[in-house]
């Protein structure tokens, strides 16, 4: 057994970061381990130390979608009803949830069942010069158990619901957009410490909805309701044209600028079935960052708008029996 499975099969049990946190620890390790690269100044992120940890020990972070089985079905309700015009937001999680609810909905895993999901990162290392991003990219197999309890009740992540705990409560989510968000909030609260500090409410909203979208499994139901109440959250956009996830597959982008931030995040969706398929975290402006209190002022990495600085695919997602089983 090579050291890189050994030390995988290590994290299986431990629970899967909050992607939003994850982001920055992951650019600040691939950065870091660039050559001639200087590290980034760590934004001011929650469980910063945890979340180098976690990144060090894997890049692949359990992702979902409403899919029982290997892979997205691409030839769904969009192609029936006509081209889709991605130009409102609202319009277009409204026809997605529209076709979700048309779907029959698969029984609920049981509790000794595995979660396995296949991801593909990448991850942009900046630059002080200006010129292009260089890549890191990684994909890996991941099995982690649908009642995940004990890693639940022992992770430092407080941002970590197992896939039973978020499949019953979407399940239990109100059809009322305003409701739903307020019950989206109380799965995932915000922080209330100068160390973590609260969101504004639609931020809180559309990062908790983030968590509950790429939790596998998910009913097609469940799911209908949380892309309606995302279409009212204040700020959410549709990416005027398709984009690429990390394994090059065409997506539509539901996007929505992070407070305070120099990035926006980008909820991926299939064009055709409206499945999940991965999230991006993208520049929206151009700017340097530069470390605080540095005795010699250094140049700063600079990034350009339209930057991709991390993109992450879930290529495949089961209920299988037993770990290590795919589809």
């Amino acid at each position: 057994m090579d050291e890189m499975t050994r030390l995988r099969e290590f994290r299986d049990d431990a629970p899967a970061p909050d992607r939003a946190a994850l982001a920055p620890g992951r650019r600040r390790l691939a950065e870091a381990a660039a050559p001639g690269r200087r590290p980034r100044h760590p934004w001011a992120q929650r469980r910063t130390v945890a979340v180098v940890a976690a990144a060090a020990l894997t890049v692949a972070a359990v992702l979902g979608t409403r899919l029982w089985d290997a892979a997205p079905d691409r030839s769904g309700p969009a192609s029936a009803t006509g081209p889709l015009r991605l130009e409102s937001a609202a319009e277009v999680l409204n026809r997605a949830a529209d076709a979700l609810e048309k779907l029959p909905t698969p029984p609920e895993p049981l509790d000794h069942q595995w979660i396995y999901t296949r991801t593909t990162n990448l991850s942009a290392v900046g630059s002080s010069d200006g010129t292009a991003p260089s890549t890191i990219s990684n994909t890996s197999d991941s099995w982690v158990p649908y009642d995940n309890s004990a890693a639940a009740k022992h992770g430092k992540d407080t941002d970590y619901r197992t896939a039973r705990q978020v499949y019953r409560a979407a399940n239990a989510l109100p059809a009322d957009p305003e409701q739903l968000l307020a019950g989206v909030r109380r799965l995932y609260p915000t922080g209330h410490t100068a160390e973590s500090p609260p969101e504004a409410r639609a931020q809180h909203s559309f990062r908790a909805v983030s968590l509950v979208v790429q939790t596998y499994p998910i009913t097609p139901a469940a799911l209908a309701r949380v892309y309606r109440a995302m279409a009212t959250i204040p700020g959410v956009r549709v990416t005027g044209r398709l984009v690429k996830d990390a394994a090059g597959r065409e997506a539509v982008a539901i996007t929505r600028r992070e407070d305070g931030s120099h990035e926006q995040r980008e909820i991926l969706l299939d064009p055709r079935s409206f499945d999940y398929v991965g999230q991006r975290f993208v520049v929206a402006e151009d700017y340097t960052l530069r470390f605080p209190g540095e005795k010699v002022q250094q140049p700063g990495t600079r990034y350009r708008a339209g930057q991709v600085t991390l993109s992450e695919a879930r290529i495949a997602g089961a209920v299988v029996d037993r770990k290590g089983q795919k589809p």
